[in-house]
């Protein structure tokens, strides 16, 4: 290849200028294919939102989702713990108390405090009836309910 005393282009084979041009012409294709489809990618997916990033986002939720799931369900087992050790404890209360009431010559507790224990109780046991114990079978068919009693 000889330079041109012009500063032209060096003059290359026949051949090669036709491979040259083939390669240039390629090039200004690929260029309008990309314009091309960028302009449909952002008619697709406006505002640059790339469905890549979008489906990496989605799997970090679904990863998130089942961690909050846990530590739902640790929550909700350390709440029903704490349910039983406080009604426990009232049980034991409320005996002692009965049973100083009697030693002391006062009157029994009143029917309405009687109701309330009952009410108190019937609450606790629909609580745990509603939550129920964990089957581990990994069904997901109360996951809203229990997370949202386990937040109450």
């Amino acid at each position: 290849m000889s330079t041109d005393p012009r500063g032209r282009r060096p003059r290359h084979h026949t051949a090669v200028n036709e491979v040259l041009s083939t390669l240039a012409a390629a090039n200004t294709t690929l260029a309008d294919v990309q314009r091309r489809l960028d302009s449909e990618f952002r008619a697709a997916y406006p505002d640059h939102a790339n469905p890549v990033k979008l489906v990496a986002r989605l799997k970090r939720i679904q990863e998130e989702v089942a961690a909050v799931k846990g530590l739902c369900r640790d929550l909700l087992t350390q709440k029903q713990e704490l349910i039983d050790a406080m009604r426990t404890s009232l049980a034991v209360q409320r005996s002692a108390v009965q049973r100083l009431l009697t030693s002391s010559g006062l009157p029994p507790m009143s029917e309405e405090d009687a109701a309330t224990d009952a009410n108190l109780n019937q609450i606790i046991d629909e609580w745990t009836a509603h939550v129920g114990p964990d089957t581990g079978d990994g069904q997901d068919e109360d996951t809203n309910q229990i997370f949202f009693a386990a937040v109450v």
